[in-house]
Formats: C-alpha cells, sequence, structure tokens
C-alpha cells in the first residue's frame, strides 16, 4: 500500500471522527423487517428502511428467489446481449411496464445504473437538459456523464424557472426534463401535473426518477403518477427494485418500446454490466404480484404514514410537510442529527441522521421512512423513544 496516500486518508478519516460525522456501519443478523436483530443493540424497531410495502422477507418473495436460484444458478455470467437473456426478465419488465403504465420496461443491476443509461443515452450536442436541484445523487451523476448542449438546474420545484428554462432553448432542440418523483431527502413530490403541461406546451420529454414512489403513491401504489392521475402521461419512468418491490437489488427503465431498444442496444450499463440474477428478478416478480394482488398494503403504509406525522407533531416536532412515506425532522448540525440518531439507537429505534453533503449545511435531518410492516404498538415505541431524546436533547421543551 502506498504509504502516502494511507497517512493522507488516515488524516480524512480522523478528521470525519473528531467532527463527529463519521458514519457507523451496523450488523443485521436477521432479516429486513419491522424489527431486527441488530449486532451489539438487541431488538431494534426499524424506521430507516425503505422496505415500504414489508416484502424484503414475504414468504413469497423468499421462496420465489429460492427458487430462482434452484432453477436459473447463482448468475447471468455475462451480459444480456453475448450469454443470453433470462425469461424471468422478460416476465419481470413486462410486468413492471404495466405496473408503472408504459408499453415496456428494460431492468438494469440498480436504479443508479438505469438512470445513467438513460440520459446520456437520449443526449447529443443538440440536447439540453433541464434538472431539479435536488435531485438524486445518481441524476447529477448522469448528468456529469452526458454531453448535451447545454444544462439548466432550476430552483427547487420551481415552474416559473422551469418555464423560463424551456422558453429559452432553442428551435429544434430535444429537451429533457428529468425530476425525483419522491425526493428522497424532503419527503415532498415533483408537481408533476405542472412539469407535464410545461412539457407538453415545449415539446419537452419528462424522465422522472420514481424510486420512493413505486409501490408508495397511489392508490395502488402504482408511483407518482398514479397519485397525480397521469398514468401513461410520463415519457420515462426510472424506478428501482431495492425498495419496495422486495428491496433485493436491481433498477429498471419504463418506456415506450422504441426507447427499451435504443437503450438495449446504447447504453452502456446494459452493454458493459452482468444483468441482475435470475433469482433477484423472480423475487423481485414475486414482490410486484404481492403488491397488485393486495392493495391493503399500500392503504396500510398511508395510514401509518399520516398518524406517525400527526403523532410527531403532536408531541411538539416539526416535521416536513409531504405525502411520501419519508418524514424528515430537520434539525440543524450534522453532528447533532447523526447524535440524536445514535441516542434513538440506544433506546431500541434504528433511524438514520442526515447531513452535509447529503443535504446542504445547516439542515441537517432525523430521516423517518415508513412501513406497512409497522404495527400500531411500533408506532407507539417510536413515539415514547422520540419523546424521550427530544426533552434530552433540548428539542422539545415541556
Amino acid at each position: 500500500m502506498n504509504e502516502r496516500l494511507r497517512q493522507e486518508i488516515s488524516a480524512q478519516l480522523d478528521e470525519l471522527r473528531e467532527a463527529n460525522t463519521y458514519k457507523r456501519f451496523l450488523t443485521l443478523r436477521s432479516p429486513q423487517g419491522p424489527v431486527v436483530e441488530m449486532e451489539g443493540f438487541g431488538e431494534v424497531l426499524v424506521l430507516s428502511s425503505n422496505n415500504y410495502l414489508g416484502l424484503a422477507a414475504h414468504p413469497a418473495v423468499v421462496e420465489a428467489t429460492k427458487e430462482g436460484v434452484d432453477r436459473y444458478g447463482a448468475g447471468t455470467a455475462s451480459v444480456r446481449f453475448i450469454c443470453g437473456t433470462f425469461q424471468p426478465h422478460h416476465e419481470l419488465e413486462a410486468e413492471l411496464a404495466e405496473l408503472v403504465g408504459t408499453e415496456a420496461a428494460l431492468t438494469y443491476a440498480s436504479c443508479w445504473n438505469a438512470n445513467e443509461a438513460v440520459i446520456p443515452s437520449l443526449t447529443d450536442e443538440n440536447t439540453v437538459l433541464v434538472s431539479d436541484e435536488l435531485n438524486h445523487a445518481s441524476i447529477v451523476d448522469a448528468m456529469r456523464l452526458a454531453k448535451p448542449a447545454r444544462k439548466v438546474i432550476y430552483p427547487h420545484s420551481d415552474m416559473d424557472a422551469l418555464r423560463e428554462a424551456l422558453v429559452g432553448c432553442e428551435p429544434g432542440q430535444r429537451k429533457l426534463v428529468v425530476t425525483d418523483g419522491v425526493f428522497s431527502m424532503e419527503g415532498d413530490l415533483a408537481k408533476l401535473p405542472e412539469i407535464v403541461e410545461l412539457a407538453r406546451e415545449h415539446d419537452a420529454v419528462v424522465i422522472v426518477d420514481d424510486s420512493h414512489g413505486t409501490g408508495v403513491m397511489g392508490k395502488t401504489g402504482r408511483g407518482v403518477a398514479e397519485h397525480y392521475g397521469l398514468l401513461g402521461e410520463v415519457d420515462i419512468i426510472t424506478s428501482t427494485l431495492g425498495k419496495a418491490l422486495g428491496g433485493a437489488a436491481g433498477g429498471f427503465v419504463a418506456s415506450s418500446v422504441e426507447v427499451c431498444d435504443i437503450l438495449a442496444q446504447r447504453s452502456r450499463p446494459q452493454l458493459f454490466s452482468n444483468a441482475i440474477p435470475p433469482s433477484v428478478a423472480c423475487g423481485a416478480l414475486a414482490a410486484v404480484r404481492v403488491l397488485r394482488s393486495e392493495p391493503d398494503r399500500v392503504e396500510r403504509l398511508h395510514a401509518s404514514t399520516r398518524a406517525f406525522r400527526d403523532r410527531l407533531a403532536a408531541s411538539g416536532f416539526e416535521p416536513l410537510p409531504g405525502e411520501a412515506a419519508i418524514i424528515p425532522i430537520i434539525v440543524g448540525e450534522t453532528a447533532f442529527a447523526i447524535e440524536l440518531s445514535r441516542k434513538l439507537l440506544d433506546e431500541g429505534v434504528f433511524v438514520t441522521g442526515f447531513g452535509y453533503p447529503v443535504v446542504p449545511e445547516g439542515t441537517a435531518r432525523v430521516r423517518v421512512q415508513m412501513s406497512a410492516g409497522l404495527e400500531e404498538q411500533h408506532l407507539d415505541r417510536a413515539v415514547q423513544a422520540f419523546e424521550k431524546v427530544g426533552h434530552e436533547a433540548g428539542l422539545l421543551v415541556a
């Protein structure tokens, strides 16, 4: 190991520790669920997981994954166009397209890969990329890889700024408007009706990363488009299999047949990276089918989210407003947010503190994420822990 590099990296790590912003990586000894066994802490209530529908350990999802391993083996061993595509990939992609209201879908190793596939692949020197300033890091990195004529970053959910950006495009330019469906650190939704209307007015393409909306938003969990009554009206949707849809791994692009075909032909993450293992495709397919057959899971998730948000507010906290299953509580500095999460974990509640550079300095937060697997006694336990830690930390008075 190069000694100079070792010393420089060690100094950077020491700075993180001294600032109390060094991240701990905790070890689970049980399946992901509302309650887990955590090394060093015992039984812990989970309020920091993307397991929105409680499907990560659902028997049907687990069994389908096992059967996938038995039938198709451990993995694909290469990329799809070289060594073939497995049947579960085709079945999953067809059901994902049906779920989110598009003609076709194409799976990737992650939604990060999906974003890095679709944005550069649809961008050339005659393209203008228009992006919300709070879009996910995967969109930011995908835009860095793209080589458009111009990039425009508009203030968060500022529709006047979006309109101005579209008006400012030259005639004949391809215009790609990119937005999160649910903004993961804020818990708010994209103003999709206005975005779609502006895109139609200016002949622009709308790309929505709905990773925190798929399985969560809408009456039946079909995403932010369903929530707004816009199923089939969004040009391109990217999303993940690693959150509500089983929680394992993988992502996808859903769009027209032509868009998915050109991505299969040209996108680098498709051409140079293995497909998701067939077993993961089998598990995700089972998760989609559970979602479609058990819509009460979505109803339960919505009810628990409303109830917990109301109970936090009644206790004196001020969570950011929103309709998603993400409930952020702004606390100020990064070290304070991390310390709060540590204190909550000592009380048996696993919830993560986020700070700079994930969010702007001074806006560090504790982010609660709800799950359909949480029951009323779990919410009672969580509220008690939040109230105790809130009083001890000076966030709550009286």
